[in-house]
């Protein structure tokens, strides 16, 4: 049996990296996905991948810093799907900026769409969750929510904040009347392409990415995977106690890693 048969999840950035690797694995394990992107060839693409290989998943375009877009992306998933089980905010950017390097225009943007975007999602997923008896709300943070660091400074509290408001609504949600569960997830370093090409940007080579790796507490990279497996679990009845949680899946990098040299080379979450 499908851990997620007959659920419905709405995903957000679910057109690449963990966001994609998220909504393959919610739908394989049952679930109706809607692909929310604001990049519409990627998110068309994911769905349409899914729906090729006979699962059952949409396309819809958000752009998460606007009210009106994150209420519509819940409205249309209800409308195709006919309810929302499932919230995974996951959509997030992370320029780096040390604080007299970060701009107004620069910390409005961050927080907009790592912070403002959840907020908004959830304020229009909750009364949907509620109606059909219950929901899990995953909101995918980072180990610089917990720790920070120097040339991350709008992007750590971007995900702090994050971290907040999860167990804001946890408290406020975890209840019989509502019976949604909130968790944080804490996905470790992956390599995407653009992490690479980033990386090559600031002088550093493959070589020096091959080094990184075989420091890393389980000596590689993430992939999407990896945190799609955890993503599942949390959607899942499986954690029907679980709430208010930060679940460190980063393969024991935050333990290696916070306070050191290493948290400014880090571009990814």
């Amino acid at each position: 049996m499908q851990r997620l048969h007959g659920k419905v999840a709405l995903v957000t950035g679910g057109g690449s990296g963990i966001g994609r690797g998220c909504s393959f694995r919610l739908a394989a394990e049952g679930a109706s996905v809607v692909v929310a992107d604001l990049e519409g060839s990627e998110g068309a693409d994911t769905a349409a991948t899914i729906r090729s290989q006979g699962g059952k998943a949409v396309f819809q375009p958000v752009d998460v810093r606007r009210e009106r877009a994150c209420q519509v992306a819940v409205q249309k998933t209800v409308e195709v799907f006919g309810g929302l089980d499932v919230l995974v905010n996951n959509a997030g950017i992370y320029p780096r900026a040390r604080l007299e390097e970060t701009t107004e225009d620069l910390w409005e943007e961050i927080i907009s769409i790592n912070l403002k975007g959840p907020f908004f999602l959830c304020k229009y997923s909750v009364p949907e969750m509620r109606r059909q008896g219950g929901g899990s709300i995953i909101n995918v943070g980072s180990v610089h929510g917990l720790g920070g660091a120097g040339n991350l400074v709008a992007y750590s509290v971007s995900k702090g904040g994050l971290l907040t408001l999860t167990r804001n609504l946890a408290v406020a949600l975890g209840n019989p009347k509502d019976r949604i569960r909130v968790n944080y997830v804490i996905p470790g370093w992956v390599l995407s392409a653009t992490e690479i090409r980033i990386q090559s940007e600031e002088g550093r080579d493959e070589n020096w990415l091959k080094e990184k790796a075989a420091r890393l507490a389980m000596g590689r990279y993430q992939t999407p995977e990896d945190a799609a497996n955890v993503i599942a679990f949390l959607a899942s009845d499986e954690a029907a106690m679980i709430t208010g949680c930060v679940l460190n899946n980063d393969g024991g990098y935050s333990v290696r890693c916070i306070g050191t040299e290493d948290a400014d080379t880090i571009r990814g979450r």
